[in-house]
């Protein structure tokens, strides 16, 4: 799936006026990263994983450290 797609239905779903507050709150923070996400890579198209999403907002995280060999 592509980012725009995801970010078109996730918008979609949060307009649903029947949609719970929680349910809300996480799509509106998943909006945010993949925004952020998307302009620090626009050259990418396909969605993310969490841990790409996790790295990019992280770099120095113990999870995201890349080594030279």
């Amino acid at each position: 799936m592509k980012i725009t797609e995801y970010v078109t239905n996730i918008k979609k779903e949060i307009d649903d006026p029947s949609i719970n507050k929680q349910r809300k709150r996480h799509l509106e923070d998943e909006l945010i990263l993949l925004n952020s996400y998307q302009e620090n890579h626009p050259e990418i198209e396909n969605l993310p994983s969490a841990l790409e999403l996790f790295c990019d907002m992280n770099p120095n995280a113990l999870e995201c450290r890349r080594y030279e060999v």
